[in-house]
């Protein structure tokens, strides 16, 4: 008889959707989170992209502005007299990330 097959390897990090809840990630085209509602990327997505994107600074850094430029596609299309402005979206979506400078 042959031994039962074990789990098999694990991730090392965090998956979305691992513990039934729904996940934080953008609900397009309002950029809202899909968890818990507030302008994406929330609290916890800033952290799971920071855990995701561990040591590749420049990676985080290129995808975060690359969704900065989705969602202002997006949110002009949506409310183009009064949705966010750029330098807002810049704020929420790039500034936090990890090759921001210190103000001088």
């Amino acid at each position: 008889m042959l031994p039962a097959p074990g789990k098999g390897p694990a991730p090392d990090r965090p998956r979305y959707g691992s513990t039934g809840t729904p996940p934080h990630t953008p609900l397009r085209p309002m950029w809202a989170c899909r968890a818990c509602g507030q302008p994406w990327p929330c609290g916890t997505a800033r952290l799971m992209l920071r855990v995701e994107y561990d040591r590749n600074h420049q990676g985080l850094s290129i995808y975060l502005a690359g969704l900065m430029y989705e969602a202002m596609r997006d949110l002009y299309r949506l409310n183009p007299d009064s949705g966010p402005g750029p330098e807002e979206l810049f704020i929420r979506f790039v500034a936090w990330g990890p090759l921001r400078r210190s103000p001088s």
